[in-house]
């Protein structure tokens, strides 16, 4: 048994890998804000004297960071903001954490122009999302090789206090019979909150460490994710239109081609992508308990 520090704990992929990890390890869980039907406490990981203060009386076996600022737009109208919380927080774990990292990148390290990218790709963030991830992978290889950062992209699932969630937007959205505009120009391999925390449990019980890259089987545009998810929720399919991403207007330029190439991991861990369909019968199912 492990004690684990999970940052970022209570968001969608935070809560998934806590049912993945809480019967095998000792789990601390960590956010900025906790729910008031969670256990955990604040920490402000962007805080160098608190995380100096706190890290190495905990005595940690592991910490998992899921913490980021996500929000691209955000990120590119507050880049500052966007460096201090994806990458000087980053060396704050690494300094005072006294113990391997697990660290979430991104696949928006790379430009879009030709994914699902490999490890061995070369990178070229077109963004200052992108910018922070690469700038916060970087910190980690630099403390030497006992860490993992594990590149991911279009985290889901359904959980009621996240905010940032694709699926869920397209699910209520549908639900209160409005339309939305998804675009069909950006593609990626969309990947299930439960199956991410299944492969880092995997990562840890096999102490795999470096790069490596994560996403689910299916690669495919936003708009025919938005489809599935209509169709396996049963909901009127007809109220997604297409549109593009200039039409958007968006601040921050997102790739086009972006996803991960997960058959390195996948032979590594013994463990096969799932379908984007199986995976959202298994949250439809979930909530028909």
């Amino acid at each position: 048994m492990k004690k684990i520090l999970i940052t970022g704990a209570f968001g969608q992929l935070g809560r998934a890998l806590t049912c993945e990890l809480g019967n095998e390890h000792r789990l601390i869980l960590t956010d900025t804000f906790i729910p008031s039907d969670s256990h955990g406490f604040q920490l402000d990981i962007t805080d160098r004297k608190l995380v100096k203060e706190m890290l190495p009386a905990l005595e940690l076996d592991l910490i998992i960071n899921l913490a980021a600022m996500t929000d691209v737009d955000g990120c590119e109208s507050n880049p500052d903001k966007a460096w201090i919380v994806n990458s000087v927080s980053v060396q704050n774990l690494l300094d005072f954490g006294q113990c391997p990292l697990i660290h979430i990148s991104s696949d928006y390290v790379f430009d879009g122009e030709n994914g699902p990218y490999k490890e061995i790709d070369d990178t070229s963030p077109i963004n200052v999302y992108g910018e922070t991830k690469l700038e916060s992978e970087e910190l980690v290889w630099a403390t030497g090789e006992r860490h993992l950062v594990i590149r991911t992209n279009v985290v889901y699932d359904y959980e009621p206090t996240t905010k940032a969630s694709f699926l869920k937007w397209v699910v209520e959205s549908l639900q209160n019979n409005k339309e939305i505009h998804v675009v069909t120009d950006q593609y990626n391999n969309p990947t299930w909150a439960s199956s991410l925390a299944y492969v880092i449990k995997r990562c840890i019980e096999l102490h795999v460490t470096g790069l490596v890259h994560w996403g689910d089987k299916d690669y495919l545009n936003r708009f025919e994710f938005a489809k599935q998810i209509a169709k396996v929720f049963g909901l009127n399919q007809k109220l997604i239109k297409e549109t593009t991403s200039e039409a958007l207007n968006q601040l921050a330029l997102r790739p086009e081609k972006g996803g991960v190439d997960s058959t390195v991991l996948s032979a590594a861990i013994g463990y096969e992508p799932p379908s984007l369909a199986d995976s959202l019968q298994s949250i439809k199912e979930r909530f028909s308990e």
